[in-house]
């Protein structure tokens, strides 16, 4: 994929440093330091301020990807498109303090019986949800200039080894737990002037709008096309209102717990957050020269890799979880979570491998109607959580983020193939679906065979004993069949690139 694949590549690899970096302090920091309570304040915290921030940039990061093909220009100032995503976001923070001025009362109430450790520190939801809108921005930018790599280790590894100093600088008693959350916030802040001070590094940005530039009527359709756009921020952000929803209506207390599953099954996706965020503006630039022929082999090549990539985590994840609980601090307190990582695992496979049809409807000619598909997503996230957490708790939640997606790609897809004659589908998706299938099989056999033989010692041990062989036998089986089923050949050229340094070694 030429651009697509040496930035992806490096994109993901500064994502799983943080991912490594997220393990250890999930996993071995937060649940040794920090209360279930604590743990669901930062959580609600930080999706607050995530879905306040995505709502207040008006659908600015949408616009600059699609309409940067009409601002490029050769002296690599393109007419100021910069300043249009500093201006507008801007407004729709001021939009958003107003309104959160005017109804902060109320919504301290919802979580003062549930959470009242929301309402002691809800003034900090303001200047968080500033920090994460600009981070945001700024990484945006860089990603229409194919430059993706320091803002994701910025957003992956900075932010989290930021965040690991103040936990642990609170665990052993160093700061109260006001000047933690406070410290917690600040950590966007600081990530988000390192992605500032990276674009200025640049050289190509202008922040000076080019007023005589754009037309009247290209104005208008940018425009209307940001509107929209500001719509469509809730689809990507449904599991932060599942978060939201949880602290209202149980605590902190199973939010966190909700928390540590969410983490682990978040890992899925992550690939995604690389090849999303090259491979957008090739689709833009192919939609925008409409060439459909481009746009759907681009989209089938992303789908494909993405579910490929994203199950196989999956099913890693799947087969270690019951060793994972088993050694983290206070697990067991936390073992309550194994169903919402399943849950929320196939939805993250769901979303993360037909994500790319969203971005296709989104730079089309027909993006207005991507506003209905949204409203059916909210509605039915709203609609599955009032009635699925009540009956069965952090489960119901998950489950109405699956059922959400499932219904909100069926209706999608089946729109843009019959309007844009796109399809995200090829035969070797079936090939990689019955590949996992048979996979998942042989591990349900080798727990009912070999997994009684590893009783040899105690508990901890068989067991970290049984996940490290299954594990590797596993990874031999999945890399086999991948091979056996030529999966594309993007695929089978990076196994051999690794072959052929293994043999020069």
């Amino acid at each position: 994929m030429g651009v697509i694949a040496r930035q992806s590549i490096r994109g993901a690899l500064a994502n799983y440093l943080g991912v490594a970096i997220g393990f250890f302090t999930t996993f071995f920091v937060l649940t040794d330091y920090l209360t279930q309570e604590e743990i669901g304040l930062t959580r609600v915290m930080v999706d607050a301020a995530m879905l306040f921030s995505g709502l207040a940039q008006l659908g600015t990061n949408a616009s600059i990807i699609r309409f940067f093909p009409f601002f490029k220009s050769e002296d690599e100032k393109n007419h100021g498109i910069f300043g249009w995503s500093v201006l507008i976001p801007f407004v729709g923070f001021t939009l958003f303090a107003l309104f959160f001025f005017i109804f902060r009362q109320d919504i301290v109430e919802v979580y003062s019986q549930k959470s009242p450790l929301i309402a002691d520190y809800a003034y900090l939801l303001l200047p968080l949800t500033f920090f994460a809108l600009y981070l945001t921005v700024f990484e945006t930018n860089a990603s229409v200039l194919l430059r993706i790599t320091v803002p994701r280790l910025v957003r992956e590894v900075g932010i989290r080894v930021f965040n690991l100093i103040c936990y642990l600088l609170y665990g052993k008693g160093v700061i109260s737990l006001d000047v933690f959350v406070v410290l917690f916030c600040m950590s966007y802040g600081v990530a988000m002037l390192i992605n500032f001070f990276y674009l200025l590094s640049l050289g190509r940005i202008s922040f000076r709008i080019d007023w005589k530039f754009a037309s009247k009527a290209r104005l208008k359709e940018m425009g209307l096309y940001t509107l929209f756009m500001t719509a469509t921020v809730l689809a990507g952000n449904i599991p932060l209102i599942n978060s939201l929803f949880l602290g209202a209506h149980t605590g902190l207390a199973l939010t966190g717990v909700y928390t540590i599953a969410f983490y682990i099954a978040n890992i899925v996706e992550v690939p995604y957050r690389s090849l999303g965020a090259i491979s957008r503006p090739m689709i833009s630039q192919a939609v925008r020269d409409d060439n459909w022929q481009e746009v759907n082999r681009l989209a089938r090549q992303v789908s494909l890799h993405q579910f490929l990539v994203s199950s196989l985590i999956f099913f890693m994840i799947w087969i270690n979880l019951k060793a994972l609980f088993a050694v983290i601090p206070h697990g067991s307190e936390y073992v309550g979570g194994i169903g919402v990582v399943f849950i929320l695992g196939l939805a993250k496979i769901v979303n993360s491998s037909l994500s790319i049809g969203t971005d296709i409807l989104n730079y089309s000619r027909l993006y207005p109607t991507s506003l209905l598909f949204i409203a059916l997503l909210t509605a039915s996230a709203i609609i599955f959580n009032n009635m699925l957490i009540p009956l069965w708790s952090i489960n119901g939640s998950a489950s109405a983020t699956l059922f959400s997606y499932c219904l909100y790609f069926v209706c999608l897809l089946l729109f843009v193939g019959g309007k844009l004659r796109v399809s995200l589908f090829c035969r070797k998706h079936i090939a990689v679906l019955v590949m996992m299938l048979a996979l998942f099989g042989l591990d349900w056999l080798w727990t009912q065979l070999l997994t009684p033989m590893f009783s040899f010692s105690s508990t901890v041990v068989a067991t970290l004993a049984d996940a490290l062989a299954r594990t590797a036998f596993m990874l031999v089986v999945s890399v086999v069949a991948i091979r056996r089923i030529h999966v594309s050949s993007d695929v089978d050229a990076f196994f051999d690139k690794i072959l052929r340094r293994r043999r020069q070694e």
